[in-house]
């Protein structure tokens, strides 16, 4: 019994030991965007920027700026952490969201006065909207839900059919955007599961399904967070943003603005290779970047692109027309914060010319006053722009 005793005790100290050190383990288990963070200086105390819980009232939005000749007014205020844009056949604007809210909005017009309303909640970072043919297209990182006949029944949305359930379900980059292409296939990224990582052949990708979800094709690769694509408008190609990875250095990588030629052959780097330019410290060893897509166009250190749209609205001056517009987030993990919505130029062969700030004003004093996400042109060729940050939708206008 005094042997079985000391056993049972020497157990339990096993036990206790092996307890704290796994609590010890989880306690100091980094956050995804924290890999490779700085461990002391002015890096070490950044973080993700928090959104605030209640959207800023309509009277304290930012006063943004744009070019003589255009206009900026508040289109929707109250939209808590309004995220992506897209319209309805008869006007509905639909507008998702992601950490804060996870709700979908409509925000409808009658005799001249606009109501939002919130048509969905408890959705799980329903950043991903799309809209084709009466139906809304809606994704968290789990699934694709479609729902039939949506505008007519706003007050009491029907319940949802799935189209696909094979998504990953990852938090980090599981987050969406939808976009339907002119073959009539909806195209879907899966970001990488981490700020800087080797994911496999599961993840850093754009795939594409039929309506129905079925016949899933990767058709790029390499991409490790897109939160924003569209299709030019005479070549049909797809264009895309993304993130690059963080802590690499302060002003550098710098976010892309990609074009794809050769979809299911194009690889964009990722995690080997950064702006075209520079091998990853960790995972680079013994590749190249010229063996990987150079970007169509740099978009800064950290600015994180999300939403971009060509211009196809005829409002606009003659300039803008087939021009990209994009919504720069801003950084994070930078010491100066800035935001912006801007123009990249494309010559007649698709090469990008430059770029340039268009809609300005979202950063006071190194603090966000808002940050724009998604762009959606208007049947007058008017824009929308949504911003999570201050929780609302402007719209960009030109003339009287």
């Amino acid at each position: 019994m005094r042997h079985l005793a000391k056993a049972m005790a020497v157990l339990a100290a096993c036990l206790i030991a092996a307890g704290a050190a796994y609590a010890q383990e989880k306690k100091e288990e980094e956050p995804f965007w924290a890999k490779g963070k700085p461990k002391d200086g002015p890096g070490a105390k950044m973080a993700p920027v928090a959104a605030p819980p209640i959207p800023v009232a309509a009277d304290k939005l930012p006063k943004l700026k744009v070019p003589a000749g255009f206009k900026v007014e508040v289109y929707q205020s109250g939209v808590l952490d309004a995220r992506g844009l897209r319209r309805g056949d008869k006007g509905t604007i639909f507008v998702s969201s992601l950490f804060v809210a996870g709700k979908i909005y409509a925000i409808t017009e009658k005799n001249g006065k606009r109501e939002l309303k919130t048509i969905l909640s408890d959705l799980e970072l329903p950043s991903g909207i799309e809209f084709r043919k009466g139906a809304l297209y809606v994704a968290t990182p789990k699934k694709i839900m479609r729902y039939d006949n949506i505008e007519d029944n706003l007050d009491k949305p029907p319940q949802p059919t799935v189209i696909y359930d094979k998504l990953p379900g990852d938090v980090p980059h599981g987050w969406k955007f939808l976009r339907f292409g002119p073959d009539d296939k909806l195209y879907v990224p899966i970001g990488a599961p981490c700020n800087i990582c080797n994911p496999g052949e599961t993840h850093a990708q754009i795939f594409r399904i039929n309506a129905d979800g079925s016949s899933p094709e990767v058709i790029a690769r390499g991409v490790r967070n897109t939160v924003g694509f569209d299709f030019h408008p005479k070549t049909k190609e797809l264009w895309f943003t993304d993130n690059q990875r963080d802590w690499l250095a302060e002003d550098f990588p710098l976010d892309e603005l990609n074009r794809l030629k050769n979809p299911g052959k194009d690889h964009f780097g990722y995690p080997y290779c950064h702006s075209g330019t520079m091998v990853d410290p960790e995972f680079g060893w013994g590749k190249s970047c010229a063996d990987y897509v150079k970007p169509a166009a740099l978009l800064g250190a950290h600015m994180a692109p999300l939403g971009m749209r060509f211009y196809t609205g005829k409002m606009f001056p003659a300039k803008y027309r087939g021009a990209i517009f994009i919504a720069r987030h801003g950084p994070w993990n930078r010491t100066t914060k800035d935001a912006d919505v801007s123009v990249a130029y494309l010559d007649n062969n698709s090469r990008v010319t430059k770029v340039e700030p268009f809609l300005t004003g979202w950063a006071k004093d190194n603090q966000y006053l808002g940050r724009p996400v998604d762009l959606l042109t208007l049947p007058d060729g008017s824009m929308l722009v949504s911003d999570d940050h201050a929780g609302a939708v402007y719209r960009v206008s030109y003339g009287k």
